[in-house]
């Protein structure tokens, strides 16, 4: 442990400390007297910035002011303003590539047939179309008691879509269903269509081929005299299959970790989110997989990664995803620096490169080996940029549908969100923590107040191996369980 500080520097390049906890007007710190109140996760000024100067965070332009700014005075919303572009011509350079821990250790996991392994053995039950969600839910309701304790669970993961779609959003659709179905946290799966909709139960499963067909049943509710019958028939048959399945010893490079930030405050960036990164170092440095997404969050730091990519081909790749989801965002008419939300500016989040420079780091210090399209899955060990917007449904789906078989998912103002893959909440400051018990699985806060990164990293390590090996999370024991898809298209 060391002292806790007042303010902290981030980067020696820095032009502001960010206050650790409220600080008041004439107050000094790090030799520079506060000219306003600064609230905690709040930045001030450390050395004068003139209007249209960059301000630098983390070693970074995060923006620029758009006053002159003075030591000591409250840098914000009210004197900074974001910098980003539509659209960059990006240049290809590779960066020397860091040396990351090898972590030794095991988890307690399901190896399946095709080599992955999956961190719990769960009934799924999938709809084709929105109009069968409520069916599927009251299989699972049933089939749950019916079968108690013979699996790890059994749970209805329903959305609204399927009808009404075309052409590409159609396509993803069904591409997300298809990719949660062959999931290896879930030890069967029935996917239940209604007959008329667009997304067709038969179209599905031709595009799904890779789908262990001894754990899948599938049916639709229109050609059923007893569509509660015969799907909870159909859970009974892969519950018997699924309950001969049992842990054994897996090494850490047989995790996928999804690493995820929602609600972030200005404590996100110096606690949660960089140990985060130190787990997706620790698990890629074994030869594991850390999934990051969230693409609108990575806008103002995307060059960190590109600086990463382990070859031209996935430098490319990453480029398009940006600025392919810069073009989104122009098409509707929207800016794309249209984020930080409410809660991240009151948590003391400015711009969206002051978010994104934050959000990175959980990916680490490993190299980029591969960039995935939304509803496609990651196959290359290190780390994997995932295409997927920022929200924390939508995202973490992604991330689950990708082959993330546990998620991190940091956070400063909180939620009960669950998602299908075991979700640890880390809280990026300890009030959170203290408030939430039970939302928040992880206190990171601790390191605001002396703890070191390495310390708090290997504790967090233990319990993502706990979890990975059966320990429920608060998700979990809350019985918090969603998921989401991207609706991109136009709807009939």
């Amino acid at each position: 442990m060391t002292e806790p500080a007042d303010a902290l520097i981030i980067d020696p390049r820095d032009d502001v400390a960010v206050a650790v906890r409220p600080v008041a007007a004439g107050e000094e710190l790090l030799g520079v007297r506060a000219a306003a109140d600064i609230p905690a996760g709040h930045k001030m000024a450390v050395r004068a910035v003139p209007a249209g100067g960059e301000v630098r965070k983390y070693g970074w332009p995060i923006g620029r002011a758009t006053a002159d700014i003075r030591p000591g005075d409250h840098v914000h919303t009210h004197n900074l303003a974001t910098a980003l572009s539509t659209h960059e011509d990006y240049a290809w350079r590779l960066a020397p590539a860091e040396p990351l821990p090898d972590t030794p250790g095991t988890f307690q996991g399901y190896r399946r047939k095709d080599g992955r392994v999956g961190t719990r053995n769960e009934i799924w039950i999938l709809c084709t179309v929105g109009c069968v969600a409520r069916t599927a839910q009251r299989i699972a309701e049933q089939a749950r008691r019916r079968f108690e304790g013979r699996v790890d669970g059994v749970h209805a993961l329903t959305h609204p879509f399927g009808c009404s779609q075309l052409g590409g959003d159609l396509d993803a659709t069904r591409a997300m269903i298809a990719a949660l179905a062959g999931h290896p946290n879930a030890g069967g799966v029935l996917i239940l269509g209604l007959g008329c909709e667009s997304n067709q139960l038969s179209a599905l499963l031709e595009a799904a081929p890779h789908l262990d067909r001894e754990r899948l049943r599938a049916f639709t509710a229109q050609a059923s005299e007893d569509e509660l019958e015969e799907g909870l028939k159909a859970v009974e048959e892969l519950v018997v299959v699924a309950e001969g399945d049992r842990r054994e010893p897996c090494p850490v490079s047989d995790l996928v970790i999804g690493v995820k930030c929602g609600g972030s405050d200005g404590f996100s960036g110096l606690t949660a989110n960089p140990l985060v990164g130190r787990i997706a170092d620790k698990v890629c440095g074994a030869g594991g997989t850390a999934v990051l997404t969230e693409i609108p969050e990575i806008f103002g730091a995307e060059q960190l990664l590109m600086a990463r990519a382990r070859d031209e081909a996935v430098f490319r790749g990453l480029a398009d995803v940006v600025n392919d989801f810069k073009a989104y965002f122009t098409r509707h008419g929207e800016p794309v620096s249209e984020n930080p939300s409410p809660g991240n500016i009151a948590g003391g989040i400015t711009t969206l490169e002051e978010k994104s420079l934050g959000a990175v780091q959980k990916a680490g210090r490993g190299p980029v080996t591969e960039v995935v399209r939304y509803g496609g899955q990651a196959h290359e060990p290190g780390v994997v940029l995932l295409e997927a917007p920022g929200n924390d449904a939508v995202s973490s789906t992604a991330l689950t549908a990708a082959g993330a078989t546990v998620i991190l998912f940091t956070t400063g103002r909180g939620t009960p969100l669950g998602f299908p893959a075991p979700t640890l909440k880390i809280a990026t400051n300890s009030g959170l923590a203290q408030r939430k018990p039970h939302w928040i699985d992880f206190d990171a806060g601790r390191i605001a107040a002396g703890e070191s990164l390495d310390a708090a990293a290997d504790r967090l390590m233990d319990l993502v191996l706990a979890t990975a090996s059966g320990r429920p999370t608060q998700a979990e024991e809350n019985g918090e369980r969603e998921i989401a898809l991207w609706k991109r298209g136009v709807t009939l």
